[in-house]
C-alpha cells in the first residue's frame, strides 16, 4: 500500500510531500526508495506515540493541507520515555497500558491543535482498538476505516483521491 501511494504521489501530485513512517517499539522514517526492501522488523509494540509525533513534526516544515494515515493492526502497547527511551507496555498491566494511551492521546492533541487530519485505517480491530481508535477520531475529527489487509489498498487509495479532490476545490 505504501509503495502504491508512494508512486500515485510521484508520478500525479509531485508537488505533495509523502512521508513513510513505520512503528513498533519506535517509529522510524522509510524513505522512498526504501520501501521495497523494507520488511517487517518482528520488533515488540505498537508506538503511535512516536509515529505520530514524528509525523508531526516532519509535516511542521510543510504547506498546505497536512494529514496522517495511520495504518495499525494494534492498539498503542509502547511509548516515548521523556528520557527518550522506548517502553513496551504490554506485559506491565492495565496501569502502564494507560499510560501509552495517555502518551498517544496527547500527541493526537497536538496534530489536532496544529490543524493536521488525522485518518486511521484499522486493520481487524477488536474491541480495544476500536474503542481506541473511536476516541482518537473524536478528539481529532478524522476518520476511522475498519478493514483487513486484502481491503486496505481499496480503501486508503480512494479515501487519499476523494480527499485531495475536495481540498482541491477549496484552495
Amino acid at each position: 500500500v505504501a509503495m502504491a501511494l508512494h508512486s500515485l504521489i510521484s508520478s500525479q501530485f509531485p508537488r505533495d510531500y509523502l512521508s513513510v513512517i513505520g512503528m513498533s517499539s519506535i517509529a522510524y522514517p522509510i524513505r522512498g526508495d526504501e520501501l521495497p526492501t523494507t520488511s517487517w522488523d518482528q520488533d515488540y509494540g505498537t508506538n503511535f506515540h512516536h509515529a505520530l509525533m514524528l509525523a508531526r513534526q516532519q509535516l511542521a516544515r510543510q504547506s498546505g493541507t497536512k494529514q496522517i494515515i495511520m495504518i495499525t493492526d494494534g492498539e498503542p502497547t509502547s511509548h516515548i520515555t521523556p528520557e527518550g527511551y522506548p517502553w513496551f507496555t504490554y506485559f506491565e498491566g492495565w496501569e502502564a497500558q494507560q499510560l501509552t494511551q495517555e502518551y498517544a492521546t496527547k500527541e493526537v492533541m497536538r496534530c489536532t491543535k496544529e490543524g493536521i487530519k488525522i485518518n486511521f485505517f484499522a486493520l481487524d480491530a477488536h474491541g480495544g482498538l476500536r474503542q481506541f481508535i473511536e476516541q482518537m477520531t473524536q478528539i481529532n475529527h478524522g476518520r476511522a476505516f475498519f478493514t483487513d489487509a486484502y481491503n486496505l489498498g481499496d480503501y486508503l487509495l480512494v479515501d487519499f483521491l476523494e480527499n485531495r479532490r475536495r481540498t482541491s476545490h477549496v484552495r
